[in-house]
């Protein structure tokens, strides 16, 4: 038997939820099945291609529903995990019962390890480690933003390996994930070096953002579509504006143009603004207290004028917080 998962590329619980799926898939329903991945990327005007759905048995994890009649299994937390109403209709009439969603969970790797263990007698025990892990990367549980921001853990740097190499190693190292603790994976010959440079490239970032961050009434605000930066690590904003409430940015991704909306896990004020409404205006989507928007490629202007509106409604939702400066970091 074939079987195609589809997950949320450069995502760490993308891959965290490809790799327990893997595990049920083959624990449950078939031991020698054939597994394969490709990741999928929020995109302006998503489409599902029938190339996408090769296998016997297809999956999508940690994404938006797919209305697509090769779609045998799929689970997802996002709020936003519809394109249109007919698409929610479909899933809610679907009688499969290999379908699931539920936005109140952190983690869509806990989520499918719950759903596997409830439903079907999967014992997810063996990759415990592997769940709390995204479980707290997902949720940005960290204790602080400096912890989020300088990687101590092997787990956050295989977060930055997933998120920005050049080369996508993310359905490389999702096999890995099942077989060797995230301490290994590091220390091999082919990821070891790419998180050396990435980390590189990731502390030069955090001056870019400095020098182009400004933050007002508890909002940031940075435009980086013409720094050469197609992503960014999304707790830098909070490094260095430690009293912010929200943040907003635009980035140029070459295939997207991206406007990032998040909310600071440590803020000294309890942002109220539900991120993922906001961005559902702007057909984008997200979880309340993290979303995004993806344009077309190049459509920049496009991304500076919806940037503009968020902005404005995020300073008033944080009225009355008195402007911060930045603050200097190792």
């Amino acid at each position: 038997m074939r079987a195609r998962i589809l997950h949320h590329d450069r995502c760490f619980d993308g891959a965290c939820s490809a790799a327990i799926f893997t595990d049920f898939f083959r624990k449950v329903v078939a031991a020698d099945a054939d597994v394969d991945y490709a990741g999928l990327f929020h995109q302006a005007n998503q489409v599902f291609p029938d190339e996408l759905f090769p296998g016997d048995e297809n999956a999508i994890v940690d994404f938006k529903f797919a209305p697509h009649p090769k779609l045998t299994w799929w689970f997802d937390h996002h709020q936003s995990a519809f394109l249109c109403e007919a698409d929610e209709a479909m899933f809610r009439s679907d009688r499969s019962g290999h379908k699931f969603y539920d936005p109140g969970y952190r983690s869509c790797t806990q989520f499918i390890a719950d759903i596997g263990r409830e439903r079907f007698g999967y014992d997810p025990t063996p990759l415990n480690t592997l769940i709390h892990c995204a479980d707290i990367i997902d949720s940005a549980s960290y204790d602080s933003a400096e912890q989020a921001v300088m990687m101590p853990e092997a787990a956050m740097k295989l977060t930055l390996v997933f998120e920005a190499s050049r080369e996508n190693l993310t359905q490389q190292v999702i096999p890995l994930l099942l077989s060797e603790s995230m301490e290994s994976i590091m220390r091999r010959p082919d990821i070891a070096p790419v998180f050396e440079e990435l980390f590189r490239k990731h502390l030069d970032s955090i001056e870019i953002i400095r020098q182009r961050a400004a933050c007002r009434d508890g909002v940031i605000f940075f435009d980086l579509a013409d720094a050469e930066l197609a992503g960014y690590n999304k707790f830098i904003p909070y490094y260095l504006f430690p009293q912010s409430v929200y943040t907003v940015s635009i980035v140029d991704a070459g295939f997207r143009t991206k406007i990032s909306v998040g909310s600071n896990p440590w803020s000294p004020v309890e942002p109220t603004k539900n991120l993922a409404s906001l961005c559902e205006r702007y057909g984008g989507g997200g979880h309340p207290r993290v979303g995004a928007i993806s344009y077309g490629p190049g459509e920049i202007e496009r991304a500076r004028a919806s940037a503009a509106e968020i902005v404005e409604e995020l300073t008033e939702a944080a009225q009355g917080l008195p402007e911060q400066g930045a603050r200097a970091q190792g």
